[in-house]
């Protein structure tokens, strides 16, 4: 099985953390969509006998295309690609796009939900981030509070699998805060939770702020503080934490993202949108106007890197850690060989010691202590390219 993402590169305005590709302008936006279906078109060599199981729309703010132009693009998949019966369909959206859409004001956003299950849509990935204006100010985010109400009580009685995000570790918010906003949401009855710590990339408006006091540093120790009270609330409410940032009801697992984290190949359309068959690591040109020219002559914008056996072991300790299926030690063995399981048990000791990792059984899992620790753990178990 195989998942495709589709990486649509347009937002209303730009959030002040995100360092995702993006444009604030639609101006090519009918161009962006051909471009895509051509992109569709000139890989379906590269899936030859695999089957696709989840379609994601991510971006970007995917709920920016009209509905016609995501139909456009989930026929270029069915016709170029052989998919499952039922695939998982997701689409990333923003409350304001769902309640205010152009096509579909808010008097009608029923029949706006319905037709997105016209076209295939099946589930939502909701861009929430806080239940609180002054959280929603501070990341630029463009809408409001009330907007994010009115589109989860909308969104909730015309789908069921629906997953919304949240962000914790936001300057000034303190732990009860928090537990509000993990409240709210599941006052809601969705099944499905991702949430992320603020984090501060590279020339983001965030980082400029922080740097000239106009906002707080982020704070680490908030931070884990936070992502405490958030296992805890969830875990209690019958979430199951399958993967560090990502808590879902028995049967609600994101198919598209646990397809990532347990190593199955996927395929990446769109300006900047990545690909992995396994022996490759592909990657997009992270520019709309070269995105668009190259696919107009009928040429991929895509550079390939081959992937070593320490890439691979490294990728598969990365993304199995994350998760509660853990890295086995017997596939280690059989797919990297012996002297990784040595290695890899070797640099995991003082980790087993400090009761941040266990072994059960074949596999090696993260503790409860260690979850917030995760990826600087796992960096710790690579092996270097040598």
């Amino acid at each position: 099985m195989l998942g495709i993402y589709i990486h649509i590169p347009f937002c209303k305005q730009a959030c002040h953390y995100c360092d995702f590709h993006f444009s604030t302008s639609l101006k090519k936006k009918v161009d962006m969509v051909s471009a895509l279906q051509n992109e569709l078109f000139l890989r379906k060599e590269e899936l030859q006998n695999q089957v696709v199981e989840t379609i994601y729309f991510g971006g970007g703010t995917p709920s920016l295309l009209t509905n016609e132009e995501l139909q456009q693009i989930i026929n270029s998949v069915y016709n170029n690609y052989q998919v499952v019966e039922n695939p998982e369909i997701t689409l990333e959206a923003n409350p304001d796009d769902l309640i205010q859409s152009d096509l579909s004001p808010r008097a009608e956003s029923r029949g706006l939900f319905e037709s997105y299950k016209e076209i295939g849509i099946n589930r939502f990935s909701i861009g929430i981030q806080s239940f609180f204006e002054q959280d929603l100010k501070l990341m630029n985010r463009a809408h409001n509070v009330q907007e994010a109400k009115e589109c989860l009580s909308m969104a909730t009685s015309h789908f069921d699998n629906i997953s919304i995000d949240l962000i914790y570790g936001i300057p000034n918010a303190s732990n009860q805060q928090w537990l509000e906003n993990i409240e709210m949401a599941l006052s809601y009855g969705v099944p499905h939770i991702s949430c992320y710590a603020l984090t501060v990339e590279p020339k983001t408006t965030l980082e400029s702020f922080i740097k000239k006091g106009i906002v707080e540093d982020v704070d680490d120790e908030m931070a884990q503080e936070q992502f405490q009270l958030l296992v805890g609330k969830l875990e209690s409410e019958g979430f199951v934490h399958y993967e560090l940032s990502n808590f879902g009801k028995p049967n609600y697992f994101s198919k598209n993202n646990t397809a990532y984290w347990q190593g199955k190949h996927y395929l990446g359309i769109g300006p900047s949108a990545h690909s992995f068959n396994g022996q490759q690591r592909g990657w997009n040109v992270r520019n709309n106007a070269k995105y668009i020219k190259a696919l107009q002559k009928n040429q991929l914008p895509i550079e390939w890197e081959n992937l070593t056996t320490t890439d691979c072991y490294n990728e598969y300790i990365m993304t199995g850690l994350r998760t509660i299926w853990g890295v086995s030690l017997t596939k280690v063995e059989a797919e990297f060989g012996i002297s990784y399981k040595k290695y890899l048990l070797k640099q995991a000791e003082r980790y087993i010691d400090q009761q941040l990792l266990y072994l059960n059984d074949d596999t090696l899992l993260v503790t409860a202590n260690g979850k917030f620790l995760t990826d600087g753990i796992a960096s710790d178990l690579f092996k270097l390219n040598l």
